[in-house]
């Protein structure tokens, strides 16, 4: 691969053969980046592939992984994710905040899709930012590198980050990275990567922390939507529909907006991740357990799950403790909830009910039926998240919970 910093310099390399093309459904519903993802990886079969010769040893390219790759090639995800102004300007002024570690700086842009990161980071006075995409989108982010006279900072890499190659360390990891539930896709793997490859002692990730929440959630509304319609349908019985009505409902996890008044506690931290130093094995399996205490009398529909990432630098030893320390306790306390609103400091983007939505939503697992729960009654229980065998980027959920006395289980795949 060619990797000079002149105009015709950007590189392309492919590095698994390319799958059959296939029929694509209509978008059903806003979580088009799920859906697409969903669709691409429908009856694809994992294909053996043979190791690079060298010292390296790079992870296998999949079937699965070529259909995720594929499903990046439509420019509908990418739009829906840069019209996503809360995402997109929060990464801006990342960028913008932390100007004087990229200016003359090497960046790399993991996972670039049109480009519009790694250009941020050039209009901010990088030395020099690889671009690197495995999906076909690559082709066209170069072309917008060229147009907008940029050839000779960005470079577009077509390839996955765990087989391009880069002639030097870089300065700076930039990625937008996280998928529904925050580790749906498992695309912080490539992040990982890329840090153990490239990143120099001492280098910038942004963003560099990222926490994934839960909390029990009320929501009526949409029970009835779903549950209650087939009731009474123009006058005629229909309950027997309800138990296929709740199957086709609630069987998956469902992408959703939802607001603050549907969330009946605070939330419990479900894992913290710190950038810098989370290992690909941490990410295999996520396990934490739970107590809430409602602040209400309402019914329990089921859990709500949403995520916030921030962007700054590595923190202290002692912080990183406190912060995993959430995982094993309650919730999180109103000083640390306070903390977040501070204009001073680090900035974040949150995927949270409270806050404006964003194209990631919320993730809920909704029981087949409510649970009446009284104020200040007790909710407890674990969840464990875990990559499927099946396809490392889809997440199997196992949820235990107890709720007045009785136990439940409930176990689904968000794929």
């Amino acid at each position: 691969m060619f990797l000079g910093t002149g105009g015709d310099s950007n590189g392309y390399r492919q590095q698994c053969s390319s799958s059959e093309k296939r029929s694509k459904r209509e978008r059903i519903r806003r979580g088009s980046r799920r859906s697409r993802i969903r669709d691409e990886s429908r009856n694809i079969h994992e294909v053996e592939q043979h190791r690079a010769s060298g010292q390296r040893e790079r992870p296998p390219c999949t079937g699965f992984d070529m259909a995720y790759f594929h499903s990046y090639s439509h420019l509908g995800i990418h739009e829906e994710m840069i019209k996503d102004r809360v995402r997109t300007e929060t990464y801006r002024a990342a960028i913008s905040q932390h100007q004087n570690s990229i200016a003359g700086k090497v960046v790399v842009d993991v996972g670039c899709g049109t480009g519009i990161l790694a250009i941020f980071c050039a209009l901010a006075g990088a030395k020099r930012v690889y671009a690197v995409d495995a999906s076909d989108i690559a082709v066209q982010a170069n072309e917008v590198v060229k147009a907008n006279n940029l050839s000779e900072t960005v470079i577009v890499l077509h390839g996955r980050v765990e087989d391009v190659e880069i002639d030097e360390e870089v300065d700076v990891i930039i990625s937008e990275w996280m998928g529904y539930m925050l580790l749906y896709e498992s695309m912080l793997g490539s992040v990982i990567s890329a840090r153990d490859r490239w990143l120099k002692p001492g280098g910038l990730i942004l963003p560099s922390y990222a926490t994934l929440y839960m909390a029990p959630v009320t929501h009526s509304d949409r029970y009835s939507e779903s549950i209650d319609f087939w009731r009474n349908v123009y006058g005629i019985d229909m309950s027997a529909m309800l138990p296929l009505a709740k199957q086709c409902a609630f069987e998956e996890p469902c992408v959703e907006t939802i607001t603050g008044e549907n969330v009946l506690t605070w939330p419990h931290v479900v894992k913290y991740v710190d950038c810098y130093t989370i290992t690909s094995q941490e990410l295999e399996s996520v396990n934490t357990r739970f107590k809430f205490k409602s602040m209400m009398r309402a019914p329990l529909h089921g859990f709500a799950f949403w995520f916030d990432v921030e962007f700054s630098g590595p923190v202290n030893k002692d912080t990183a403790s406190l912060l995993n320390g959430f995982s094993d306790n309650c919730s999180l306390d109103n000083c640390q909830r306070k903390k977040r609103t501070n204009p001073n400091e680090a900035l974040i983007l949150s995927t949270a009910p409270e806050d404006p939505p964003t194209h990631w939503q919320q993730t809920m697992i909704y029981f087949y039926d409510p649970i009446a729960v009284e104020q200040d009654q007790l909710i407890e229980g674990s969840v464990t998240l875990s990559q499927s065998k099946e396809n490392a980027r889809f997440m199997n959920i196992h949820l235990e919970y107890v709720c007045g006395g009785r136990s439940f289980v409930k176990e689904s795949v968000m794929r």
